[in-house]
């Protein structure tokens, strides 16, 4: 304010909530302030700049050496002011962008103590549905399991419950709300490559942009399944990067493998659990599938868990540069958006660095899981060998 800023203030709400609202009010800059997923000691800002979404590469590295640089112009003319309806807005967005059919689901929602249960109950009321909430009090302590739902352990107690109550599908979303994860009619955690790939089989004839974009890390069965009915699929880098290019490039829909969806097509292009979970309740709602007979009609593949591998940060780059140039003298094409993606026939290899810890990570697949442990075998012995030169 003394800078000459005006202030709008959200108060206590969900990540997602506040990038809803920060669209419908048209305001660019914009400070979320929220550990995500992790454990609260690990608070911190998600920061923003534009209309799509959160500041990430160089973008956030300028605005540190700004802050720093302290070369601050006082103007002392700024405003604050709470902003009182902010329910109102976000629940009128949801209830706009979801259109259920005539069958009534049972679902279990596992808020896992996180910010979005402040919101939740009032979303499902607006809805046809028999729903359960399983940990809906917010509490940063996390007393009853970690709010991250890629973590398999951490949809345990969902699974239980689905099976217990005989739901039609579970529901698990993370600490403020931008991620979802999903348990299927028997209980078991489905993939979320498979959930997107649902997903755009039944949006495909209402696309405007007819091509699919999914996180660098998808099995190759997203490509396999949506190449039958006509729908190209990109390999794109994750998250915030992700975000950027769907909502700058009009994608109707995209996604990643941890969890994190943006719809485009009825919905502000926000990555939303609560709401991503309601689209896939309405793509049941509208058919006597059950979710288990979805997935099971799916290719098959077989994709190791992801491996990381100890790296200084000054050698993460030159690793992948020398994976690059081993590739290139074997002619081997290579996707490099976000390190290295191999593309095979019937899986892929892939190499990437990092961007939060001392890691080269990586994720192998194959038909088979005797096919998947030997490529696997060759690239971890190939990163070795090339590791050795930078040690």
């Amino acid at each position: 304010m003394e800078c000459g800023a005006n202030i709008i203030d959200l108060d206590l709400c969900s990540t997602p909530m506040y990038h809803v609202i920060k669209k419908h009010l048209k305001i660019k800059n914009g400070i979320m302030v929220t550990a995500s997923h992790n454990p609260k000691i690990y608070n911190g800002f998600k920061i923003s700049f534009s209309y799509y979404g959160n500041a990430y590469g160089e973008q956030i590295i300028d605005f540190k050496n700004f802050t720093l640089s302290e070369n601050f112009t006082y103007l002392n003319n700024g405003t604050y002011e709470k902003l009182e309806n902010k329910e109102a807005i976000y629940l009128n967005y949801i209830k706009n962008g979801i259109s259920l059919g005539n069958k009534r689901l049972k679902v279990i929602f596992d808020m896992g103590s996180s910010t979005p249960s402040i919101i939740v109950k009032d979303v499902l009321d607006m809805f046809n549905i028999d729903y359960t909430i399983l940990f809906g009090e917010s509490d940063g302590n996390f007393p009853y399991h970690h709010p991250d739902p890629f973590e398999k352990e951490n949809l345990k107690f969902l699974q239980e419950e689905v099976i217990k109550q005989n739901a039609d599908i579970g529901i698990g979303i993370d600490g403020d709300g931008d991620r979802f994860g999903v348990v299927d009619n028997n209980g078991n955690i489905i993939d979320m490559d498979k959930i997107m790939t649902i997903i755009y089989k039944d949006m495909f004839t209402s696309m405007k942009k007819k091509e699919a974009i999914v996180g660098i890390k998808c099995s190759n069965l997203v490509k396999e399944e949506l190449n039958k009915i006509g729908l190209p699929t990109k390999y794109y880098k994750i998250s915030s990067y992700l975000n950027h290019k769907i909502n700058s490039e009009g994608y109707d829909f995209g996604g990643e493998l941890s969890g994190h969806v943006w719809f485009n097509d009825r919905y502000p292009g926000v990555d939303d659990g609560i709401y991503a979970g309601l689209r896939l309740i309405e793509i049941l709602s509208k058919t006597d599938e059950k979710l288990s007979q979805m997935v099971s009609k799916l290719p098959i593949y077989v994709t190791s868990d992801e491996i990381k591998i100890p790296c200084k940060e000054e050698n993460k780059e030159l690793i992948i540069n020398k994976l690059k140039e081993y590739h290139d003298n074997k002619g081997i094409l290579y996707n490099d958006v976000d390190g290295l993606r191999v593309e095979y026939p019937d899986g892929f290899a892939l190499v990437r660095k990092s961007n939060t810890s001392p890691y080269l990570t990586t994720r192998f697949e194959k038909k088979t899981k005797e096919e998947t442990e030997k490529l696997q075998k060759e690239y971890l012995e190939l990163i070795e060998k090339i590791s050795l030169e930078f040690n």
